[in-house]
């Protein structure tokens, strides 16, 4: 797991600016979504998070390096590789959970069309087995 410096951070150093030195771009925790919903590869992710693919690369491999995901291959030629998320990214899921319901409450209005009626936590996903 990769961490961040508090000394090298501007403004105020704290553990919540570290945490967005890594998962604060704009895609990355909807890549850590993608692959907790079961989209392991990368064209699903690219159509689950509809992120352009070179900006899905580039957080793939950010999350990799900081030990969020891990890659695995499952096709030779041309190379194709699965990601899972490993402890630190599950530990994620209750940060998604908070984001969810503050999204639910404050960024999305109640009669929004597109809005359903239940949403599932992340970390309810992840006891029921899934990825």
């Amino acid at each position: 797991m990769t961490t961040t410096a508090l000394a090298e951070l501007p403004g105020r150093p704290c553990p919540i600016a570290a945490a967005l030195e890594i998962v604060g771009e704009r895609w990355a925790l909807l890549v850590v979504r993608e692959i907790a919903l079961g989209s392991t590869r990368f064209s699903d992710i690219v159509a689950g998070t509809g992120a352009p693919r070179d900006r899905i690369a580039a957080r793939l491999k950010a999350l990799e390096w900081a030990g969020i995901v891990t890659r695995t291959p499952y096709h030779d030629g041309p190379p194709r590789y699965e990601y899972r998320l490993t402890e630190s990214g599950r530990a994620l899921l209750p940060v998604l959970d908070a984001l969810l319901e503050w999204g639910k409450r404050h960024a999305v209005a109640p009669d929004d069309p597109d809005r359903r009626p239940r949403y599932r936590p992340m970390t309810e996903l992840m006891k029921r087995g899934s990825r």
